[in-house]
């Protein structure tokens, strides 16, 4: 039973990192007023916002199949879910925090709580060694 909530866990959790692509394409809007990831404290000086929001729409659909191929895998006794899952986890907190705008407003809407999920997923599965 643990297994399945996890593995659907997993799958939705890279289904919000759909989410995020569609905002960072500008399909629609997280959050009213809500321009991430225009600003990004290390892409958006470098290449521009339109660049930097390229980057962050292909980086957030790669990690969704990331963490989308996880959980089937887990949901299937696959044994290379872990792997996947970790890469998908260790992937989400450096694309949050390298696209993050170095603003604490809408951190909500900028993926401070997928950061901690993230976190807490990869933690599970590379040090305590889930399941």
């Amino acid at each position: 039973m643990l297994r399945l909530i996890v593995g659907v866990f997993l799958v939705l959790h890279g289904l919000v990192h759909l989410l995020y692509a569609g905002q960072s394409a500008r399909l629609f809007e997280l959050q009213t007023g809500l321009v991430w990831p225009d600003g990004s404290w290390t892409f958006a000086r470098l290449f521009g916002n339109e660049t930097t929001r390229m980057l962050a729409t292909v980086g957030f659909v790669l990690l969704a199949v990331g963490f989308v191929a996880g959980g089937i895998g887990l949901l299937f006794g696959l044994p290379w879910w872990s792997s996947v899952a970790a890469a998908a986890a260790a992937g989400g907190v450096v694309f949050t925090i390298l696209f993050w705008d170095g603003r604490a407003q809408m951190l909500d809407g900028k993926g401070a709580v997928g950061l901690l999920i993230s976190l807490t997923i990869l933690v599970a599965v590379q040090v305590l060694r889930w399941p």
